[in-house]
């Protein structure tokens, strides 16, 4: 039987797909190389005004899995012993001597700078988005990702993604509006053991808090295994022992 020859346009096509970036695969390794899967960290968020004034916040984060995430306040004394729990699109928010957590959303903020909650208490990115498209330009992928839900912060991300390193450089942040909510530029790549080597630095503006800048620091990430109780509300109040 004499073989069939592919059409020419077709023969040609063949590589090119062959070569096509996995969107949804890239996203997961982004998340990967942020984050391990469950770990904990300590953080330094700083709000900077217009005239230069700043506030300054440390925050212990937990997480397990892609969807459970656990902070506490350490500082300033005024916020000291606060907590926050995210399960989902579910978040609370523990104060002290006022009793039951209370709900929050993921557009607010419990620092009152430009990051909101849902940048606080992130999870996967694969988790919330769908990877719209993927394109290579140079030495960086440009993922195109839009929400799964409309309970998610942002409607779309634009993230730049260094093709070596598959961590993001920059993210920018639209609401389903089409405007411009914000953007993240992540940078000051550290190696913080155990295989985890990302940006110690998140610096984000937004052009709803014109003059207005907020900067998250990263120290003491590592990976560790928490029980299902730490991401429950009953321990919110109880975060401190985690440390211990």
């Amino acid at each position: 039987m004499k073989a069939t020859k592919l059409p020419t346009l077709v023969a040609l096509c063949l590589p090119l797909l062959a070569s096509a970036v996995d969107g949804v695969e890239l996203l997961k390794k982004v998340d990967r190389n942020l984050e391990p899967e469950s770990y904990e960290s300590y953080r330094k968020l700083i709000n900077i005004e217009p005239n230069g004034a700043k506030k300054e916040f440390v925050i212990y984060s937990v997480k397990k899995g892609k969807d459970q995430v656990a902070t506490l306040f350490l500082s300033p004394a005024s916020d000291k012993g606060r907590s926050t729990l995210r399960q989902g699109d579910n978040m609370w928010l523990y104060i002290p001597n006022v009793g039951k957590p209370m709900r929050i959303t993921s557009l607010q903020s419990v620092t009152g700078g430009v990051f909101n909650n849902a940048d606080i208490m992130r999870l996967d990115y694969a988790v919330e988005y769908d990877v719209k498209s993927v394109e290579e330009k140079g030495e960086t992928y440009l993922l195109d990702l839009k929400a799964k839900t409309g309970e998610v912060a942002y409607d779309r991300l634009v993230m730049t993604v260094d093709r070596k390193l598959v961590l993001p450089t920059e993210i920018v942040a639209y609401a389903s509006s089409g405007m411009l909510m914000k953007t993240l530029y992540l940078k000051d790549i550290k190696d913080f053991g155990g295989g985890i080597k990302r940006p110690a630095t998140i610096e984000t503006d937004s052009p709803l808090y014109k003059g207005y800048k907020s900067v998250m620091l990263y120290s003491g990430l590592k990976k560790k295994d928490f029980p299902d109780e730490v991401f429950t509300q009953g321990f919110m109040a109880r975060m401190e022992e985690l440390r211990k």
